[in-house]
Formats: structure tokens, sequence, C-alpha cells
């Protein structure tokens, strides 16, 4: 018999591998938190004690996978070389532990943010900076390795990619000391109630004074939106390509910068 050769299957990079295990976690947790949800009845500061854990689940699964699908505009050698592997592990290690101690003080009704219970949880709290920190500049570093790299794909989606990543990491940064900090007291406001009940839908922004979440969500959502702009740019007018993603990046610092001034000037975003 003529013995049949199965196709191989490209090999998976360390820093690929990881970031699939850390999505798998996350994303492992959203189904007992969602039925948490249906049953608990707790609540902090007007909203139920679950709505952390599933927003951080959600949100740290994207990153993830963000990271995964901008790895492959790396060159293999350098996809396996230490900088990767290292950056990938720190946001694996980060990120889960991250997830697990919010779905951990959601479970006994605890705060994880703001926390002003037993010194262990201010401790444990402090240690979520460092944590943020970590995630941060993972990304940062695959960022610059992106933008240092030979070219690969289209230049659009390499130099959106790059720049996605450091500045979505900058900027996550600097809006996220500020918002850990806070400004009016413990808390993501800047004058109105002090409440997380009755913001606005799905994100839960205040309608009454300034809130530090809103530059933050911005800034860390520029780690996809100009990755996204690039690659469209690529498929729709690649001769403009690099022009097109350098202006959505701009705009993109410009509205993290709008949304802050407006946050400490104790204005919602809306209303």
């Amino acid at each position: 018999m003529t013995a049949v050769s199965l196709p191989r299957l490209p090999a998976v990079s360390p820093a690929t591998a990881m970031l699939v295990a850390g999505i798998g976690l996350s994303v492992s947790l959203l189904p007992p938190s969602l039925i948490a949800l249906a049953i608990d009845e707790r609540t902090l500061h007007g909203v139920t004690v679950w709505a952390k854990p599933i927003k951080f689940q959600l949100s740290l699964a994207m990153l993830m996978a963000t990271l995964v699908l901008l790895l492959p505009l790396i060159p293999a050698e350098r996809r396996d070389g230490r900088a990767v592997r290292w950056a990938a592990g720190a946001v694996l290690l980060a990120s889960t532990l991250e997830v697990l101690y919010i779905t951990l003080q959601a479970a006994r009704g605890a705060a994880s943010h703001y926390a002003d219970g037993s010194g262990l949880e201010r401790a444990l709290y402090s240690l979520m900076g460092l944590g943020a920190f970590t995630i941060v500049a993972g990304c940062f570093v695959i960022g610059v390795v992106i933008l240092r790299s030979a070219d690969r794909f289209g230049a659009g989606v390499r130099l959106g990619g790059g720049l996605g990543l450091v500045l979505g990491a900058v900027t996550t940064l600097v809006t996220a000391f500020v918002l850990a900090s806070g400004v009016d007291g413990p808390g993501p406001w800047v004058g109105g109630t002090r409440s997380l009940a009755g913001g606005l839908p799905l994100v839960g922004w205040s309608t009454t004074g300034g809130d530090l979440r809103v530059p933050h969500f911005f800034a860390t959502h520029l780690m996809q939106a100009v990755p996204v702009a690039g690659l469209l740019a690529d498929r729709w007018r690649p001769s403009a390509a690099r022009t097109i993603v350098v202006l959505t990046a701009a705009a993109g610092v410009v509205v993290v910068v709008a949304t802050f001034l407006q946050a400490m000037a104790g204005r919602p975003f809306l209303g």
C-alpha cells in the first residue's frame, strides 16, 4: 500500500500559543459569570457585582486576540525570539492573575478596584496596577517589534499594527494611572453622582459628571482601530495607506486627549 502523507500544519509560535491559552482562560470564566449574573442579586456602587469580571473577561480576551492576529506581521524568526516570547508571556501572566482576582472578588461580593477594605485587599489593588503596567508594556514591545520588522503583508496594516499597539499602550498607561489614582476621591468619577447606576447603556459611563473611564476606553481601543484602518487602507487605497494610518492614529490620540480633558473638567461624555 502507498503511504498517505497528510498536509503538515503550520507551526504555532510560542507567543501565539501562550496568548491563545490566555484567551481560553478568560472565555472559560465567562459562562459561570453569566450564570452568577442571572442569580446573584448583590450589587457594588449600584450595579451587579458581576459587571466588572464579565467586562474584564471580555476585554482581556479581546486584547490577547488582537495580539494573536497581529503576530503574523512579524517574520517567523523574530516572532520566535526572546523579546516577543517574553512580552507575550508577561501579557498572559498578568492578564490571568488580574481576571482571576477580579472574578474571585466578585464571588466574595467585594471590590477589586479602589479597594478600601483590608490591608491585603489594598495591597492586591496596588499589585493590580503593576499587572496593568505589565500588560501594556508587553503590547508596547510587540508593537515596536512590528514597526522594526521587514515588510510583510501590506504597508498599511503593518504600520497600523505597530503604531496602534505603541500608541494604545502609551495612552492607556497614562489614562490608567490617573484613573487608578482617582481625582475626586476613589473611583473614575470627577464630580457628579458617585455611582455606577444610571450610566450610559452598555458602557455605564456617568451622565452627571466627568468619567475617566471614557479616555481609558478610547486609548485601549486604539490597539484595534488603527490596525483595522491600515487593513482597510491596504484594501481600498494602498497608495495612501501610510497616510491614512497616520491620520487615523493622530485622530485617535486627539479623541483620547479631548475626552480626558472633558472628564477632568467634570463634564459627562454625553448629556
